[in-house]
């Protein structure tokens, strides 16, 4: 009975590192492009009457401004607990070949807690990185802010100045403007109500209230370019105070590997100075 139990432990244990090595291999096989959603993006079917159905999850800001469905952010999640499952089998076959008596609670408990921290850690991760790309977009949302009000004041319109401002710059967030600003252009909707659907599916407030300002300009004729300026100006201050912030929380983190520091080398100098004196003594 007990070589039919470890040797189903051990079977198991195989099936589960397969699934996570061939999970693992798909992720580096180029995905197929889906061009059927970019295209009903840019082209949109007629609206009917039966409303449309919902989707069962909620679009979460997160994944948008990284460019992640939630399809594929389960299936990292998934990956994550299914390697973290090889190391718990591992030891069960290390235990199985030594002929340990390990009760059968003790590896699945152990399999359950790897898979649920590190789904966690690859959430975490994620989370992580959603944060930084919208301090990156909120930095490239400062330049464009100035550059469309240098365009302005140039002469050019609203529309145009946010064009040609996105057209000169490089990088993803500038990619996403422009990719905003053409589908505007193809469904001949306004560039700043499509900006500002973008600000809302990323959670960027400050994109929000750019197009609230070149709507101005577009529907009013208002001259925005101090206004734009004081955009400009106040994400700055923004960038800095965060900068200033991440920079104290990073230094009052090493203040105690520091003091251990410091403690390890007085005990190095004090030391041999201590036992001289007592051994003279």
């Amino acid at each position: 009975m007990i070589f039919n139990f470890w040797l189903a432990v051990a079977v198991t244990g195989g099936a589960i590192t397969g699934l996570g090595l061939f999970m693992l291999a798909v992720q580096f096989v180029p995905a197929t492009p889906a061009l059927g959603p970019a295209l009903k993006r840019l082209h949109p079917m007629p609206v009917v009457e039966a409303p449309p159905k919902q989707p069962w999850f909620k679009p979460n800001p997160d994944l948008e401004i990284l460019g992640r469905t939630p399809e594929r952010h389960f299936a990292s999640l998934a990956l994550s607990a299914g390697l973290a499952m090889i190391f718990p089998v591992l030891l069960t076959v290390v235990a199985f070949v030594l002929r340990l008596n390990v009760p059968f609670p003790v590896p699945l408990a152990v399999t359950i807690v790897a898979s649920g921290g590190a789904a966690l850690l690859a959430h975490r991760d994620m989370l992580g990185k959603a944060k930084a790309a919208r301090a990156e977009f909120i930095r490239a949302l400062c330049t464009y802010a100035s550059l469309t009000a240098h365009q302005v004041r140039s002469g050019h319109g609203a529309v145009e100045a946010m064009e040609r401002s996105a057209s000169i710059c490089h990088g993803w967030p500038y990619i996403r403007l422009r990719t905003a600003l053409l589908a505007a252009q193809l469904q001949m909707r306004p560039p700043w109500d499509e900006l500002k659907s973008l600000a809302f599916e990323i959670n960027v407030a400050e994109l929000a209230s750019f197009a609230d300002i070149m709507r101005s300009a577009g529907t009013d004729g208002a001259q925005v370019y101090q206004t734009l300026r004081a955009q400009a100006s106040s994400l700055r201050d923004q960038i800095r105070a965060r900068s200033l912030e991440t920079a104290k929380t990073r230094t009052s983190k090493l203040d105690v590997p520091s003091t251990m520091l410091v403690i390890i080398l007085l005990i190095l100098v004090g030391y041999p100075l201590m036992a001289s004196l007592f051994h003279y003594r």
